[in-house]
């Protein structure tokens, strides 16, 4: 009677890929209908459901109508509630991805696409640190840039198109089952089940671990020029670092301060192109530079920011500069406190460490993007790791 069993449903939907997954999964045969490709099988469908447009609908031998089961109403309706993925009778995702940002998101559109069902989990902003980046000039094929807000939405919305899931969530550990799946814990104590899990959590921006750092934070103090910039309209700022990200960041908020000063530890590291035009706002006077020189403390009246005081490296000078907000960009560091209980290889500095397949030490545990060890930390690459962890948990799922 298994081939009596009707499934309406669409490639883009995926509770219809989770409901025919777990069919197949149990063996239990069955005719799929693809309601976008005729007219007249979502007009039938329609006529059977009373004009309920929802799907998956499932039509079994009975003639009982199901639409948008969980995976326990199915089993329970096919004489099979005793029947579980695992012990728990949890649902067992095939895939979890940890983050949403650039790698996740790329990751997520192949999976799909493959129909591995995949839940993305992210605690903060979809599009990671890229969402909140002004202006992306270097990512392939927007001749006149893109902005990272834009391009994060574009492959947000291309994600779900082929059905990937998106849940607001933070994961707490994670832990590999005797049976070789792995369980994602969250932070309120939900666990979750996957075949596989991809973790995509990026990095953030580090300290400079000076006093008033964390006094004034938000309250002078920043570390996203795109999200507090416009607060500082024709006043006076400083901005620490001297790598790309900073020089990026300073050309940026020259759009608002009437004057910046930037701060660098040593010599400035940032790519040729950056360093011409920064030396350009040198030349015009809205920027000055001070090479060598390290910050002391942040410094206010316990409400806002007023000051910062500095040390010169090679002359040893303290001096102090007035100043009406700190912008910081000196570097970043993993997002891989949430692993410090699990098993799962890090380096010294905290990224994770993988093989030539991106899986890590752990079976069905990858890593792709700014959180893997030997990243390039660029916003191309991880969406270049994000396609090819795709393939490979696609290699292993099948295997």
């Amino acid at each position: 009677m298994d081939d009596k069993i009707i499934l309406y449903g669409a490639d883009w939907c995926p509770d219809c890929h989770r409901s025919r997954d777990l069919l197949d999964s149990l063996k239990i045969k069955y005719t799929y209908f693809d309601i976008d490709s005729d007219s007249k099988i979502k007009n039938k469908m329609l006529e059977i459901t009373n004009n309920l447009n929802v799907i998956p609908t499932i039509i079994l031998p009975d003639g009982q109508i199901l639409q948008e089961p969980s995976n326990k109403e199915l089993l329970k309706a096919l004489n099979l509630s005793d029947v579980s993925n695992n012990q728990d009778n949890q649902t067992v995702h095939d895939l979890i991805i940890i983050g949403a940002g650039p790698a996740s998101l790329s990751a997520a559109v192949y999976t799909t696409r493959e129909r591995i069902e995949t839940l993305i989990l992210e605690k903060a902003v979809i599009g990671g640190m890229a969402a909140v980046t002004d202006m992306i000039d270097n990512y392939p094929g927007f001749e006149e840039g893109v902005s990272g807000l834009e391009l994060s939405e574009h492959l947000e919305k291309q994600a779900e198109r082929f059905g990937a899931k998106i849940e607001y969530n933070e994961v707490k550990s994670i832990n590999l089952k005797s049976s070789g799946l792995k369980t994602v814990q969250l932070i309120d104590n939900q666990e979750l089940v996957a075949k596989a899990v991809l973790i995509a959590t990026g990095s953030d921006y580090k300290k400079v671990n000076v006093p008033g750092e964390v006094e004034y934070l938000s309250k002078g103090v920043h570390y996203c020029a795109t999200c507090d910039g416009a607060f500082y309209r024709d006043r006076k700022i400083a901005v620490i670092g001297g790598g790309n990200s900073a020089i990026q960041e300073a050309l940026f908020l020259t759009r608002f301060a009437s004057h910046i000063d930037l701060i660098v530890r040593s010599t400035l590291k940032a790519s040729d192109v950056l360093i011409e035009r920064i030396n350009q706002l040198v030349d015009e006077g809205k920027i000055t530079i001070h090479l060598d020189t390290v910050p002391l403390s942040f410094n206010g009246d316990g409400k806002m920011i007023s000051s910062l005081s500095l040390q010169n490296n090679k002359t040893n000078n303290k001096f102090e500069l007035v100043v009406d907000g700190i912008f910081v960009f000196v570097g970043l560091d993993p997002n891989s406190k949430f692993l410090k209980s699990s098993d799962v290889r890090l380096d010294d500095r905290g990224f994770i460490i993988t093989n030539e397949n991106l899986q890590t030490n752990i079976d069905g545990v990858f890593a792709a993007g700014d959180i893997r060890s030997g990243a390039t930390m660029q916003i191309a690459s991880a969406v270049g790791e994000g396609a090819t962890a795709a393939l490979k948990i696609r290699q292993y799922l099948e295997d």
